[in-house]
C-alpha cells in the first residue's frame, strides 16, 4: 500500500475521548498572572499550543494533528473549563472569528521568527498601552506556537526505533520543525510544515472554514528552488501534499467536514497567469486524497493555459467535484468595484465555500440569508383581491415589488448590524490571528479594531433567482399579457397551494423558464441581480466595509422553501427553491449550451463576492475528445460574464442505487453547492435536490 493509503487506514481509528481543547485554554486562564484581558486570552491560547500531546501517525510526513486535543472530561473537568471559558467568552461567526485566510504568505517569507521580530519593532514605536498589551500579547502567542513546533520535533525524534513508524520520516520531520524553530523555512517541505502547523493551530482556537489561500503561490518560490536543486520531484511534491490535506479530515470526527478553500491559478501581479507546475501537483493531490476537506477553487482567467482547465476537468470527472471553477476576470472587475487595490484584487482567494477574499487584508467573513421570494409571496398573500387586480401592468407591479425589497433589504441590514456588532471590542481581541493580518503588527491593533488593512465585508447571501424570475415570467405572461386570469385569482391558487387549481399550475408551469436562454424570462434574472446588487450596494458595514450581494445559499434554499407557499411558477408550498445562481432544476431542457446562456445574462461584476451555478454532466462527458468540448464551453460561458460553475459527474442511476443501497456507496462524493460531501452522508433532501438536478448527456 502507498504512505497515503496507509494514513487513511490509520485515520479510520477515531481518538479516545472528545475534541475539548477548550481544558487547555481554561487551564492558561486561571493560571495567568497577567490583568489586562488581552494578555490573559494570550496566555489562555498559549496553553493551547504549549499543553497538547503531539500526535504523529505513522505515515506522516508533515506533522499536525488535532488528535493531541481530545480528552476524556471529567464533570469537574467540565465545570472548571465553562467557568473560565464563561470569564472569556470568544467572538464568533458573525463578530469576526473564522472563515479567514491568514497571510501565510509573510509566515512562510519570513518565518515566526522575523513576525517577533517586526512585533519587536512596533512596541518601540506603539506606545500606547493598549498597543503595548496587544503586541504582548501577539507576542506571547507566537513563542507558544514555536514550542508546539518544537514538542513536534521532539515527538518524532522519541518515537524513532517505536513499532509502526519509519525512522526516516521521524528523521524528516523532526529536521523540518527544528528548521522553523531557527528562520523562515528554506524547503517546500518545512514551507509546508509551517503553513500545516499554523492551520491546525486555528482549529485548536476551534476556528471553522480557516482557508489555505494561494498556497500555489506562497510556496512555489520554496518549489522552484527545491526543484531546481534537485532536492524535490513533482511526485514527492505532491506526496507531500496529500498527506497533508487528507487531515483535513479529521475534522470529521468533531462531527462535521471542515471548509478548507485552497485557491490556485489566477493571475500575478502583473495580470499574467499564474498558474505554475505547483498548481497542477496540487490538484493533483486533491485527486488523490479523493475526500471532501480540501476545497479547490480554480481562478480561471482568460489568459490561463489550455491544460490548467482540462486538469481541473479531468478532476471533476473522478467524481470529486473540485476544483470550483471561478471566472478570474468578473472576480477581479467586481472587487475593482468596491474600492480595493489592483496589486490587491489580483492576490484575492477565497473563504469558505466560494466568497471572494483579501487574504491577510481584511477582518474575518460574515454572511446571512436574504430571500427575495418571500417579498413576492407578501404582495400576492396579504394584499386585497381588489388591491391586486387595481394592478394594471407589469412595470407598476414590478415598482411595487422592488419597493417591498428595499424595506427588506433595510431590515436585513439592520439585522446585520445588530449581529455583527461586539459590544465589547477591547474584551475581545485575537493576539495569535492578529500575527496573521496584514498592518495588524503596524498599528498595533486587533484584526477586528481597526488593524487590517481593509475594513470587513458581509455578503447577503441570496437565492432562489430561477422561483423568481419564473414566476415574475409566469405573471407576465398569464395576468398581462395573455390576460388568461386576474391576479387575485393566482393569489388564491397560491393561498391554496393550487388545490382546485390544478389547470392554472399547468398554465404556470407551462410559462416561460431560466435557463432555456428565452429573453422573456432571463430578463428577470437581470434584473434581480443587478437590482439587489445595487440596493445592497448602498449599505456598510459597522466598520465602513461594502455589503456584497452573494449568489451562493449552500443548502439554504431547501430550507427556506419550508417557509415559502406556493409560488407562482408552478412550485407547490414547502418544496425548495431554486438552488444560489443555477435555474431552476428540471425547468432547464434546452441543453446546456441554452442553460449556460441564460446564466451568463446577468451583470456579475456587480456582486463582488461569488455564485453557485450547479450542473450536473454524465461522466462521459469527461472523456478524451469531449472533455475539450467542455473546457471550450465553459471558456465561451465566461467570456460572456459567468462568474462560477461547479460540477457534478455523476449518473442518476448512482445517485438512485445509492439512495436504496448506501452501504454500496461510502466513498460516493457528489458537489453539494459551495463543498463537496460523501453522498450517502447527506440529508434526504439534500440528496433528493442533488438528484433531482438536471443532467447533461453531452456538450
Amino acid at each position: 500500500m502507498s504512505i497515503l493509503a496507509d494514513l487513511k487506514s490509520e485515520m479510520k481509528a477515531p481518538p479516545e475521548g472528545v475534541f475539548y481543547p477548550d481544558l487547555l485554554r481554561a487551564r492558561g486562564l486561571s493560571a495567568s498572572q497577567n490583568e489586562t484581558n488581552v494578555n490573559v486570552r494570550a496566555d489562555g491560547i498559549s496553553a493551547l499550543f504549549e499543553m497538547e500531546k503531539p500526535f504523529i501517525y505513522g505515515n506522516d510526513l508533515i506533522a499536525g494533528s488535532i488528535r493531541g486535543y481530545f480528552f476524556k472530561i471529567t464533570p469537574e473537568e467540565e465545570q472548571f473549563t465553562k467557568e473560565w471559558t464563561d470569564k472569556y467568552p470568544e467572538r464568533w461567526f458573525f463578530t469576526g472569528f473564522d472563515h479567514y485566510a491568514p497571510d501565510y504568505r509573510t509566515a512562510v517569507n519570513i518565518g515566526i521568527p522575523g513576525l517577533i521580530e517586526r512585533i519587536d519593532t512596533s512596541l518601540e514605536v506603539n506606545r500606547k498601552p493598549a498597543s503595548v498589551a496587544l503586541l504582548k500579547g501577539m507576542r506571547r502567542t507566537l513563542e507558544a506556537f514555536l514550542v508546539r513546533v518544537k514538542r513536534y520535533a521532539e515527538k518524532a525524534r522519541s518515537l524513532i526505533g517505536s513499532e509502526g513508524y519509519d525512522d526516516s520520516r521521524l528523521t524528516f520531520i523532526a529536521l523540518n520543525c527544528e528548521a522553523l524553530l531557527e528562520g523562515a523555512p528554506k524547503t517546500f517541505a518545512q514551507g509546508l510544515q509551517l503553513v500545516w502547523m499554523l492551520h491546525t493551530s486555528f482549529v485548536a482556537e476551534k476556528r471553522y472554514a480557516m482557508a489555505l489561500g494561494r498556497a500555489d503561490q506562497y510556496l512555489y518560490p520554496l518549489y522552484a528552488k527545491d526543484k531546481e536543486n534537485g532536492i524535490l520531484t513533482d511526485s514527492f511534491c505532491e506526496e507531500l501534499l496529500a498527506n497533508t490535506f487528507l487531515k483535513i479530515v479529521e475534522f470529521r470526527y468533531r462531527g462535521f467536514d471542515d471548509v478548507v478553500n485552497i485557491a490556485i491559478g489566477g493571475v500575478d501581479e502583473n495580470g499574467d497567469t499564474a498558474v505554475n507546475d505547483l498548481t497542477y501537483c496540487m490538484i493533483h493531490a486533491v485527486r488523490d486524497v479523493n475526500l471532501p476537506g480540501p476545497n479547490l477553487s480554480a481562478r480561471v482567467s482568460s489568459n490561463c493555459p489550455d491544460r490548467f482547465l482540462d486538469e481541473c476537468l479531468k478532476s471533476i470527472g473522478t467524481g470529486l467535484g473540485y476544483p470550483a471553477l471561478m471566472n478570474d476576470d468578473v472576480n477581479m472587475a467586481a472587487l475593482l468595484k468596491k474600492g480595493y487595490e489592483l496589486k490587491d484584487v489580483r492576490d484575492y482567494c477565497m473563504v469558505g465555500c466560494i466568497e471572494n477574499f483579501m487574504a491577510g487584508k481584511q477582518p474575518p467573513w460574515s454572511d446571512g440569508r436574504f430571500d427575495p421570494i418571500k417579498y413576492l409571496e407578501a404582495i400576492l398573500r396579504d394584499m386585497p383581491g381588489e388591491e391586486l387586480d387595481a394592478i394594471k401592468t407589469m412595470d407598476d407591479f414590478m415598482e411595487l415589488y422592488e419597493e417591498k425589497l428595499e424595506l427588506g433589504t433595510a431590515e436585513y441590514i439592520s439585522w446585520m448590524r445588530n449581529i455583527t456588532k461586539q459590544k465589547d471590542p477591547d474584551d475581545h481581541m485575537s493576539p495569535f490571528i492578529s500575527c496573521f493580518c496584514e498592518c495588524c503588527i503596524e498599528r498595533g491593533l486587533d484584526i477586528n479594531n481597526g488593524g487590517a488593512k481593509y475594513p470587513s465585508a458581509h455578503g447577503a447571501a441570496l437565492m432562489g433567482i430561477g422561483t423568481v424570475s419564473d414566476s415574475l415570467a409566469a405573471i407576465n405572461r398569464l395576468v398581462f399579457d395573455d390576460k388568461a386570469l386576474k391576479l387575485s385569482v393566482l393569489a388564491e391558487a397560491l393561498k391554496a397551494n393550487f388545490e382546485g387549481y390544478e389547470e392554472l399550475r399547468e398554465k404556470c408551469i407551462a410559462a416561460p423558464k431560466y435557463g432555456n436562454n428565452d429573453d422573456y424570462v432571463d430578463r428577470y434574472a437581470v434584473w434581480y441581480t443587478s437590482t439587489l446588487s445595487d440596493m445592497f450596494d448602498c449599505y456598510r458595514t459597522l466598520d465602513g466595509g461594502p455589503v456584497y450581494t452573494v449568489m451562493a445559499s449552500n443548502t439554504s434554499n431547501i430550507d427556506a422553501g419550508r417557509e415559502i407557499g406556493a409560488t407562482p411558477d408552478g412550485r407547490l408550498a414547502g418544496r425548495p427553491l431554486s438552488d444560489a445562481a443555477s435555474p431552476t432544476y428540471g425547468c432547464d431542457k434546452r441543453g446546456v449550451t441554452s442553460t449556460l446562456l441564460s446564466v451568463s445574462k446577468p451583470d456579475y461584476t456587480r456582486s463582488a463576492c461569488g455564485s453557485v451555478v450547479n450542473q450536473k454532466f454524465s461522466p462521459s462527458v469527461f472523456k478524451d475528445g469531449k472533455r475539450e468540448k467542455l473546457a471550450q464551453l465553459i471558456r465561451v460561458y465566461f467570456a460572456r460574464g459567468a462568474q462560477e460553475i461547479q460540477i457534478n459527474s455523476t449518473s442518476r442511476a448512482i445517485l438512485e442505487d445509492a439512495r436504496l443501497h448506501p452501504e454500496n456507496y461510502q466513498s460516493l462524493m457528489v458537489r453539494v453547492s459551495g463543498f463537496s460531501a460523501l453522498y450517502v452522508t447527506l440529508p434526504d433532501a439534500v440528496q433528493e435536490d442533488i438528484l433531482s438536478r438536471t443532467q447533461h448527456e453531452d456538450v
